[in-house]
């Protein structure tokens, strides 16, 4: 019975134009983070081989030694292969291929002595949106693969804070929330409004206590209503504002991942496109009424989360 219930809750059915705003989202965000974000990864292929470390994932495969052109042939087939991907098409054959080329970029950017935890719920995400079937925009249709695909691309997502706390309490125990880490932090990377807080009394020390509270407290999210739930990633996301507002620490890649938490389906790019360019009207016609009278448009308010996203049923007069 709770073996199940538990397969139930992993494989809850989700709309699939969730799945493909999802799988759209992030894959162009691969794009962005190769280019954007960590265009620096192809100056480590230049630095002495000496200085390669590589993970333990590195060296159970085990990967070669970076060099220019192994770095230089990785960003331009990966950077193809993501824009291609993110189109829906081929999702297995390009999904696959995208997932092993950035997670060998990644192994690259974190085996010179600094690994970045923002980056588990993107590969997560990565690995499993392969497995999640297709995926058109706007697709009300339910499925349980790509609901799967979210799930643990979720659970990833509160791993990353949950387990943030116990490495917190590991390498610095109680004496982190009572030491002085935010204060360092704002003096190495501080903006002025981190200055503006650290002259309040005794308020970082709040503040890291409060982290703490929040990173061990986070998978409750998982329990509450879906109202309360979507409230509660928002609160997430205010949290990486102030964060990035502060001390400049964007974790962009977890912000993605954490996006499959939302009614992506809600968001239809094309649609808005094509309603600014005059495409057509804001909504559908409905089924005309009685002779004479012109069919209405459909302005039916959006569905809360977890609601049933199927179609309407189309009214008479």
């Amino acid at each position: 019975m709770a073996g199940g219930r538990v397969t139930r809750w992993l494989t809850e059915a989700v709309p699939r134009g969730r799945v493909a705003a999802f799988r759209t989202l992030v894959y162009l965000f691969v794009a962005a983070d190769l280019v954007f974000f960590t265009p620096w990864v192809r100056a480590r292929a230049s630095v002495p081989g000496d200085l390669y470390q590589p993970l333990l994932v590195g060296r159970v495969l085990p990967l070669p030694t970076p060099t220019p052109a192994l770095v230089g042939v990785i960003f331009w087939v990966l950077l193809a292969l993501a824009l291609l991907a993110a189109t829906g098409r081929a999702h297995r054959l390009l999904g696959w291929s995208v997932f092993a080329l950035y997670l060998e970029w990644m192994i690259i950017a974190m085996s010179y002595g600094k690994v970045d935890h923002d980056r588990f719920g993107l590969l997560v995400a990565l690995a499993a949106l392969p497995t999640a079937g297709r995926a058109r925009h706007g697709d009300p249709t339910r499925t349980e693969a790509g609901g799967w695909a979210l799930r643990v691309t979720q659970i990833a997502v509160i791993c990353t804070y949950f387990l943030a706390a116990f490495a917190k309490f590991r390498f610095g125990g109680l004496d982190w929330a009572t030491g002085s880490v935010l204060a360092k932090a704002i003096i190495r990377r501080g903006t002025d409004l981190a200055d503006l807080i650290a002259g309040v009394p005794h308020l970082l020390l709040v503040a890291q206590f409060g982290i703490l509270a929040f990173e061990l407290l986070s998978p409750v999210v998982f329990v509450l209503p879906a109202r309360a739930r979507l409230a509660t990633v928002g609160f997430f996301y205010s949290f990486h504002l102030v964060t990035m507002a502060t001390i400049t620490i964007s974790f962009a890649p977890h912000l993605v991942a954490m996006a499959s938490f939302l009614p992506l389906e809600r968001v239809r790019p094309v649609a808005w496109l094509r309603r600014l360019g005059g495409g057509g009207p804001a909504g559908r016609l409905r089924r005309g009424g009685p002779a004479g009278r012109p069919g209405q448009l459909d302005d039916q308010p959006l569905a809360a989360a977890g609601d049933d996203l199927r179609p309407a049923p189309l009214h008479q007069p």
